[in-house]
């Protein structure tokens, strides 16, 4: 098995090959991380993003609510117990930062980060001696499994009606001119990251063992979903292809 040790990004919500991840990074541990990524070439900026199981993205003053009274919690593992990789699931996604943009050139506030992600990933460890957390990977590749074109098919109509009851909820204009990707790996990811779902059931999505069971699962979510829509329209709007900027 072949693994690979990147710096590790947790965060409360869930990235897809594919999508696109904008970050607000303000934590020492994550500016440590930006500028060393800022010093490797600009193909070679990668990290990996793993949803937080139990834990918090900004690091607590103390055991339950923050207290602004106390000094912050401090150190690559502030926030996340003493065995960081109980307090992340176990599947992530690695992410290409294609910006990384201080917000001053005086002094070092914080970045602003655009990522996409690429390739999803199993931790198999994660180490916590250094400014951050780094993680050992191993890569998952993507395989298509039994009958991904015709699930994607069906995935692909269930979810414009999807779309159009959650346009309908907020009184909203769908608009036609966005286009569906064919390839039902990509098409499985993109509804995955739009779909009004909670993080542990868009985990399961991103943990799929291959594409034709995630277009599955897919399906019946978004079945169930367009009939809770139908007499509960209040839930957001979601963009189809950026993820939710993120402090950290």
């Amino acid at each position: 098995m072949t693994s690979v040790r990147l710096p590790l990004f947790p965060l409360n919500s869930v990235l897809f090959p594919g999508l696109v991840l904008p970050l607000n990074v303000f934590e020492a541990r994550y500016r440590a991380m930006m500028r060393d990524l800022l010093s490797r070439p600009e193909d070679d900026r990668r990290f990996a993003v793993v949803a937080i199981r139990d834990g918090r993205e900004v690091a607590p003053t103390a055991l339950g609510m923050p207290d602004a009274t106390l000094p912050t919690a401090e150190g690559p593992a502030a926030g996340f117990g003493d065995d960081p990789v109980q307090a992340f699931h176990g599947v992530g996604c690695i992410a290409d930062a294609a910006t990384i943009r201080p917000k001053s050139a005086a002094d070092d506030t914080g970045y602003e980060v655009l990522a996409t992600g690429t390739t999803r990933f199993r931790l198999l460890s994660v180490d916590a001696s250094g400014p951050y957390l780094t993680g050992e990977l191993e890569e998952l590749e993507e395989s298509r499994g039994e009958g991904a074109g015709a699930l994607a098919s069906g995935v692909v109509r269930t979810f414009r009606t999807y779309q159009k009851r959650l346009a309908w909820a907020h009184e909203r204009t769908l608009s036609s001119g966005q286009d569906l990707p064919a390839d039902p790996s990509v098409l499985s990811y993109l509804v995955a990251a739009a779909a009004v779902l909670d993080v542990p059931a868009k985990q399961r999505l991103l943990e799929a063992p291959d594409t034709a069971t995630r277009l599955r699962q897919e399906l019946k979510l978004l079945r169930h979903e367009s009939a809770l829509l139908d007499k509960l329209p209040s839930l957001p709007a979601v963009d189809l292809t950026r993820q939710p900027t993120s402090p950290n």
